[in-house]
């Protein structure tokens, strides 16, 4: 079966761009970058010139002279199909596995200004890895990026044939209650997505098996893969570091990251630098504190306070040892990290909402003090506002930070994502604050947790309405 992407429709944009540069996917292995290209050039009708660097490791003093022409040449007798046009749109030349030969991500640029015309994309995993052991960095101003990452709950309904589910949460605006039943299915497979994540080849065996106990073969494959990825470039220390920082993440998402709980005899400097190429290689995401004074976020962020996400929700439970959990347990809330999968939910799916072509980042907001520990779980930025986000694993929970917060920052809105569906509401709640009793008015964006990729279109709708 085709999985289908909604990334395909970047990679379109991109196509018919008519100043268009090299396009390099980044992502982290196995989030399908090969076959979004290979499903775009099928279904545009293209001649696809695809390359695995790894499996050509001769290529390597090819590159290296980058005499664009001669690479080339190189190329069409590898792929077998025919001569590679450089103008034109029904040609494309599709680098996989670049990271195998560094000098290939040196020669993007020089394929842009020799052949300007010629559709280009480039993919790999731990770039950052590779260029780490290099003088040079990637071609800045010759290259777009476009970033990818695991399948979405959405495109999970698309692959379960759940078009009605889909039209459902897309269309719906607030004028008239959410369909309960509609509600109800919706929240089982959310539930189900918790468990399977999003990586396609897990979705994929999900679908044509309906078993946890494969998904988790397949969660427990892709875990060793990434390790032994690590082990071709990192070495002894470092590579220790990695594991450490790979096992740790999954069972502290969304807790403020302390070094001596990763490893009290490390140094944080080391510790920090490891982290930072897990982060760069999108297998862990870093939320930073921000002070929130306004937008954008980027003004008030600190480097040094941020909790760590994972990759993806279903390997974040396969390395914290979950077993296939029913339902009705997970609705119970009788599931001790339930509230860390909702987070981890709620975290991967905010970057897919940033824009494509640009890293996303995503902030959250902290206080800490003996008498006065507040936390607002993300902050982002919705149509040129700043909008502070709260996540509920179930149907109710305290709103304390987020009423402090709004208090503080003088905001109109909020949002809130938990198990109850959707809904508008004014808040109005007495508030000690500056030794005083203040009412906090605002209003509030209830969403279950499965329309958090509606988010930017029912906000618009929601704060239009304001």
């Amino acid at each position: 079966m085709i999985l289908k992407r909604f990334s395909e429709g970047h990679i379109e944009l991109w196509f018919k761009r008519k100043h268009r540069k090299p396009l390099v996917i980044r992502g982290a292995r196995q989030v399908g970058k090969s076959t979004l290209v290979r499903n775009f050039a099928q279904n545009n009708n293209l001649t696809l010139h695809e390359i695995n660097l790894e499996r050509h490791p001769q290529l390597v003093d090819i590159f290296d002279k980058l005499d664009t022409a001669g690479i080339l040449r190189e190329l069409e007798h590898i792929g077998g199909k025919g001569k590679i046009s450089t103008s034109g749109n029904n040609h494309l030349l599709f680098l996989d596995e670049i990271q195998a030969v560094p000098s290939a991500i040196k020669a993007l640029r020089y394929f842009y200004e020799d052949f300007p015309g010629l559709p280009l994309i480039a993919a790999g995993s731990l770039l950052e890895f590779t260029l780490s052991d290099h003088s040079y960095s990637m071609p800045v101003g010759r290259i777009e990026y476009f970033y990818m990452g695991p399948m979405t709950f959405e495109e999970f309904l698309l692959a379960k044939n759940e078009s009605f589910l889909l039209s459902a949460i897309q269309d719906y605006e607030f004028q008239q209650p959410f369909p309960l039943s509609a509600h109800q299915k919706l929240s089982k497979y959310q539930a189900e997505y918790l468990l399977v994540g999003g990586m396609p080849e897990a979705i994929q065996v999900y679908i044509e098996t309906d078993d946890f106990e494969e998904v988790m073969n397949i969660h427990s494959s892709i875990i060793e893969t990434y390790l032994d990825d690590f082990a071709k470039y990192a070495r002894d220390a470092d590579l220790l570091r990695l594991h450490r920082i790979f096992d740790y993440v999954p069972t502290s998402v969304g807790e403020k990251t302390k070094y001596s709980n990763i490893d009290p005899n490390e140094k944080a400097r080391e510790l920090r630098k490891a982290i930072g190429l897990l982060e760069k290689a999108n297998v862990i995401f870093c939320v930073y504190h921000s002070k929130a004074p306004g937008v954008p976020l980027k003004v008030g962020k600190n480097d040094k306070v941020f909790k760590m996400f994972f990759l993806d929700v279903g390997l974040m439970n396969r390395i914290c040892k979950v077993q296939h959990i029913p339902f009705e347990q997970l609705e119970k809330k009788e599931f001790v990290n339930q509230g860390k999968m909702a987070e981890q939910f709620i975290q991967q799916h905010l970057l897919r909402i940033e824009r494509a072509n640009e890293k996303p980042e995503i902030f959250y907001w902290l206080r800490e003090g003996r008498a006065a520990n507040a936390e607002i779980d993300f902050i982002i930025q919705l149509g040129g506002s700043m909008v502070p986000v709260e996540v509920k694993a179930g149907a109710t929970g305290s709103l304390k930070s987020l009423h402090r917060f709004v208090y503080e920052k003088k905001l109109k809105f909020a949002i809130r994502f938990d198990m109850t569906p959707p809904s508008l509401m004014d808040v109005n709640y007495k508030l000690t604050a500056d030794a005083k009793n203040s009412v906090v008015t605002f209003k509030l964006m209830s969403l279950p947790l499965y329309m958090v990729e509606q988010l930017p279109r029912l906000f618009r709708l929601f704060a239009g309405a304001l």
